[in-house]
């Protein structure tokens, strides 16, 4: 399609041109004519050239291909009386006419453009009436981008819309848009710029608007949007608790790596330390060896967004408790660790509690008793020993103290 000529597509004056002869048709308020709205059409859609002001006792309706309504020029006629059709010369198997006297064209083509003549006739009357039907050119859009690999939220993408209509609209992942913080649309409305391009925001469409509500839309184009890894789980068989997967020797485990990415994301195992030789994200040990256990981590790393996660398990055996692992885990006695105390015997010890608490307290005050009142005799006793007291030339010879210790 050659986009540089130009295109007699401006609807809006072809519409007031088809008013215009439409009115010069015109002779009487009660003269028939073409409805000048619908004498414009589009290339690969229906046309429609309806009768306005037709009168109430239509016999039939004829639909003519030139200014002349003769019998050479006929398309299609209608009876309304016997609900009956008569195709004509000019019939090329796309027309129909409504019972309201309608000439539809299906399918319309650009050499359908030129004059069209209905002619009603009525019990005492008929009328002419002629109008140019415009058939558009059905101009599909072109859409390029900058670029069609893009990482998540990091590149910009310029979309161009080629076209020489300027009623473009823009389409984001199927849903029309308009500028924001994000995209901006050039005056012109031919490009869009989109800033941190998304996983979502693929593919890319332009429109142009051929007619009110009729949008002629280009080629989906897609975008390339590598992401990830994200969410990067780790899970096993047996199941891993906290990180921790016991297994016991010569069982089978299993391991897998799940991430969300875009190109698919690279793995990598390394045990205890050391890089393994495969790049699976699964890794099946058919019968796990004491050299088996230890500490496995998974790495997935995405080459295109130079983004690495990684997740760790350790692989251990089941513990052995004290009665050694001579006894199978289902002949291992049960203990049980938990201790109740009923609500009655809750009480009974609270009473005991209190009593006890109560009698040592008065074994201690009664021992305190006996202390001070044997003291208290002790002094009493060694005052009567001593006398009464005559003064300084009273006080007792140093001698006699030996025999007062002694007592």
């Amino acid at each position: 399609m050659d986009l540089s000529r130009p295109r007699c597509r401006v609807w809006r004056e072809l519409v007031l041109v088809a008013s215009l002869l439409a009115c010069g048709i015109r002779q009487a308020s009660s003269q028939i004519y073409i409805a000048p709205d619908s004498l414009i059409g589009v290339e690969r859609y229906s046309s429609s050239l309806a009768v306005e002001n037709a009168p109430e006792d239509v016999q039939e309706y004829s639909w003519h291909r030139g200014a002349n309504d003769t019998e050479e020029n006929l398309i299609i006629s209608y009876n309304t009386t016997s609900h009956s059709r008569r195709d004509g010369p000019m019939y090329s198997g796309r027309e129909s006419v409504s019972i309201r006297g309608t000439l539809r064209i299906w399918r319309s083509q650009l050499n359908d453009t030129g004059n069209y003549t209905v002619r009603v006739d009525t019990i005492n009357d008929t009328q002419r009436a002629t109008g140019w039907l415009e058939i558009l050119e059905l101009e599909t859009p072109q859409i390029s981008v900058n670029t069609t690999s893009v990482v998540d939220g990091e590149d910009a993408v310029a979309a161009t819309c080629y076209t020489n209509d300027s009623h473009i609209r823009w389409y984001v992942n199927y849903v029309p848009v308009s500028g924001n913080y994000r995209m901006t649309i050039s005056p012109d409305n031919k490009t869009l710029v989109i800033r941190m391009f998304g996983r979502f925001d693929s593919p890319l469409q332009c429109g142009i608007e051929i007619l009110p509500e009729l949008i002629q839309k280009s080629d989906l184009i897609y975008v390339t949007v590598a992401y990830g890894p994200y969410s990067l789980l780790l899970s096993s068989s047996p199941t891993d608790f906290n990180g921790i997967l016991s297994a016991e020797i010569g069982s089978q485990v299993e391991m897998e790596c799940i991430s969300y990415s875009r190109p698919e994301s690279k793995y990598r195992w390394i045990h205890n330390g050391s890089l393994l030789s495969f790049s699976e994200k699964n890794i099946t040990l058919p019968s796990l060896t004491w050299d088996q256990m230890g500490r496995y981590r998974c790495i997935a790393e995405n080459s295109a967004t130079q983004v690495t996660l990684y997740e760790e398990v350790h692989v251990q055996a089941p513990c052995e408790c004290s009665w050694g692992p001579l006894l199978s885990p289902r002949h291992r006695p049960v203990v049980s660790r938990s201790f109740t105390i009923s609500g009655s015997l809750l009480v009974l010890l609270i009473i005991f509690i209190v009593l006890g608490f109560t009698h040592f307290l008065a074994v201690l005050i009664r021992a305190l008793f006996r202390h001070y009142s044997t003291r208290r005799k002790l002094l009493s006793d060694s005052t009567a020993q001593l006398g009464p007291s005559k003064g300084t030339g009273d006080l007792p010879h140093p001698g006699s103290f030996p025999s007062l210790i002694q007592k």
